[in-house]
């Protein structure tokens, strides 16, 4: 990576990242942290962030090749020589997720204020940008930025969000790291069997998958394959069949899970991933749904079991698409939740608790009533919002 001098244009967002504060136990920041190296992992989170400019200090970064097929740059001379609508420095032994870099990015800030939160990053409005990043590129011998500005501007505590940073200053931090950042790839919203059961065996396969090349959409394939394994189990009424396909169903919805989090570890979330994730869930949901249907029309001799397995895959195809085209529609917190509600995937457990039994297939029953009235609830909420 190459040493950029940048135009001089006025830039929006800036982040910088600092040298890391002299430690003996400061970590390097080629440090792999969950599959990425720690500068890395800094640059790619600034950059969901949505800062516009990402520039890194030399000294925080000892190899070019750590930047490089990022959008970060090396502070030269003069990296910036126009207004700077809002400038973050962090050190470079700051982990941070990318929403509390958003929130230094929005939150707001007189001009030549100090933010500083208490990771001893800080943010700030400035005219001065130019010159201070003058003053960090000068050399080994230049005073600690944040220092120099807390001397001269007035200075704010800015508590921030404890979980939205990790500090590491040890030689055991980075593992402490990793865990961290695993354990915020659970969602609040997720159902109690997911966050307690499922994402305990996705986080533990994701920890060693993440250092591999396998990519979240080769495991959403890897799902969608065990998933659809498991549904011609559902057309015997024999209990230990019926168990071994709900289990089969079980490990795709584990399975499912590593997917989103190795795009998120990774910083490789796109939309064509969303949607094969998506859609691959409920072609599976519909395979196992099909399938039951005809295994206990066959047991029963009759066709009204069939009709059921319309409705349970006519209301599951039709919910999945009203949700998809409210979610490209009108991508808002809203219409996040409803997606989530899609995919909660709890009920697996009472799949498998009726395959013990034989019983798979009653849960027909709840799924031909209960897809109906969750698309009666989309369209009333979407028609309040059109409302509002």
């Amino acid at each position: 990576m190459t040493t950029v001098s940048a135009p001089p244009v006025a830039v929006p967002s800036l982040l910088v990242v600092l040298p890391a504060p002299p430690g003996a136990g400061t970590p390097p920041p080629d440090t792999m942290i969950a599959g990425l190296p720690l500068l890395r992992r800094i640059v790619l989170a600034a950059a969901r962030a949505g800062f516009e400019r990402i520039l890194v200090h030399p000294r925080a970064c000892p190899e070019p090749r750590l930047l490089e097929g990022t959008p970060a740059a090396l502070v030269t001379a003069e990296p910036v020589t126009g207004p700077v609508a809002r400038l973050v420095l962090l050190p470079a032994n700051v982990l941070p997720q990318a929403r509390w870099l958003r929130s230094l990015r929005e939150m707001p800030l007189d001009r030549e204020t100090l933010a500083v939160d208490s990771s001893v990053a800080a943010a700030m409005e400035s005219a001065v940008a130019g010159e201070l990043l003058r003053s960090v590129g000068e050399g080994p011998g230049a005073p600690d930025p944040i220092t120099a500005l807390a001397r001269r501007l007035p200075r704010i505590a800015r508590p921030g969000d404890p979980t939205g940073r990790f500090a590491l200053e040890g030689a055991g931090d980075p593992k402490a790291a990793e865990e961290w950042l695993l354990r915020s790839l659970i969602k609040d919203t997720e159902g109690f069997m997911s966050r307690h059961v499922e994402r305990r065996v996705s986080l533990a396969l994701t920890r060693r998958l993440v250092t591999t090349r396998i990519t979240p959409n080769a495991m959403t394939l890897v799902s969608l394959a065990m998933g659809l394994c498991g549904a011609p189990f559902f057309l015997s009424m024999d209990p230990l069949l019926q168990v071994a396909g709900s289990l089969l169903f079980l490990t795709h919805s584990i399975l499912d899970g590593c997917d989103g989090e190795l795009a998120r570890l990774k910083f490789l979330e796109s939309p064509t991933g969303a949607r094969l994730d998506f859609w691959g869930d409920n072609l599976v949901h519909v395979a196992v749904f099909t399938c039951m249907a005809i295994g206990w029309s066959r047991d029963a001799d009759a066709t009204w079991p069939l009709v059921l397995g319309a409705l349970a895959v006519t209301g599951t195809a039709a919910s999945a698409f009203l949700v998809s085209r409210q979610s490209a529609s009108a991508p808002t917190a809203s219409a996040a939740r409803l997606a989530e509600a899609v995919a909660n995937r709890d009920f697996i457990y009472l799949v498998v608790f009726l395959a013990c039994f034989g019983k798979a297939h009653w849960f027909l029953i709840l799924v031909a009533l209960g897809t109906p009235i969750f698309m009666m609830l989309v369209r009333w909420g979407a028609g309040r919002r059109r409302a509002a």
